[in-house]
């Protein structure tokens, strides 16, 4: 695989038509890349992937899901991390758009599902307003993958009704402009990507718009790969436990009377390897 760190060789002008009719496009595939594990690519995410020859992929992309990629590929890594970007998010489009009217199809890579807190519809509203011809590949979302390796059940009829997906990244006036009053409503499951940075901030305001402190709370990092770790506690001692144990994106938030059950179910995941 050649990997290429200076992307403005492909940046060339479109292709010109021929004699013979429009020269032809390529095309997009948009890839959910799954929270980490290569195991929990979906077959058809391996197949897009072995038949690519170009692939843009992000930061949350591991190596070991890149080997799937064939020999022959080029890849651009165009990873964002919490602030610091390799390439902002309208470069990012603004490359595939050249890269497909030049002729050349190539594979987006995100980490998870590219259409759950990953940009990934921004991506494919540009390429239909830019008429590139795309088509999309779901992962497992991190959510997904940190509660089943975690042993924290989502949903349950005893104790979620509701399972409510939200971020906790700032936006650019700093703020965290969440509906806490709905995050706040019993009986549900809250997962929050994206965080870590503000967890005092997350778990404060959910205590002040209804749940108790003693709310069950967990942190899940690095979902499905071999450095992960569950971090559970309260609503009231969590951002202390992610305190001292130095608890670094990425991470999810999970919070609700479901993250109770994670001893008792981690016992039998345990049992069953051994």
């Amino acid at each position: 695989m050649s990997f290429i760190e200076d992307v403005r060789w492909f940046t060339a002008a479109p292709v010109t038509d021929t004699p013979d009719g429009p020269a032809p496009q390529g095309r997009v595939t948009l890839v959910g890349a799954g929270p980490g594990d290569p195991e929990l690519l979906t077959l058809r995410a391996v197949k897009a992937l072995r038949g690519a020859r170009l692939v843009l992929y992000d930061n949350l992309v591991g190596k070991e899901v890149l080997r799937y990629v064939a020999e022959d590929a080029d890849l651009i890594y165009v990873g964002k991390e919490a602030s610091r970007h390799t390439l902002p998010q309208e470069s990012i489009i603004d490359l595939m758009v050249r890269l497909a009217r030049s002729g050349r199809s190539l594979v987006r890579l995100k980490g998870g599902d590219g259409f759950i807190f990953g940009r990934g519809g921004e991506e494919a509203l540009a390429l239909a307003e830019a008429g590139i011809a795309f088509e999309v590949v779901p992962g497992i979302t991190a959510a997904q993958g940190a509660g089943a390796c975690a042993g924290i059940p989502l949903t349950h009829r005893d104790h979620a009704a509701t399972l409510v997906f939200a971020t906790g990244h700032l936006r650019g006036d700093n703020e965290l402009a969440l509906d806490w009053e709905a995050l706040a409503r019993p009986r549900q499951t809250v997962v929050i990507y994206m965080g870590v940075g503000n967890l005092p901030t997350i778990c404060g305001e959910l205590v002040r718009h209804g749940l108790p402190a003693q709310t069950p709370a967990a942190l899940v990092e690095q979902a499905s790969l071999p450095g992960q770790r569950c971090i559970t506690g309260t609503l009231q001692d969590l951002p202390q436990l992610a305190q001292q144990h130095r608890v670094r994106a990425p991470a999810l938030i999970v919070v609700g009377e479901v993250v109770g059950l994670q001893p008792q179910l981690m016992r039998g995941m345990q049992a069953a390897v051994l």
